[in-house]
């Protein structure tokens, strides 16, 4: 099964690389940012990889105050 969208590198990346990617998909074919989201969800199903989930960037651990401040 042959993907319709242009790969970052030229081919399909290993699962293994995929996962530690965020973009995977050449950027420069997309018009729009939302364009561009689906089609890398698309890449992410066909590849069999999880996709991104919105709070992905964020910290799942509490943040320690500054050494300075006393709480």
């Amino acid at each position: 099964m042959d993907f319709r969208y242009k790969w970052k590198n030229g081919k399909p990346p290993s699962r293994d690389a995929a996962i530690r990617e965020k973009h995977l998909l050449d950027e420069g074919q997309f018009h729009s940012e939302q364009d561009h989201k689906l089609a890398e969800e698309a890449a992410r199903k066909h590849l069999g990889i999880p996709l991104l989930t919105p709070d992905e960037e964020t910290s799942t651990l509490p943040h320690a105050a500054p050494p300075d401040r006393k709480i």
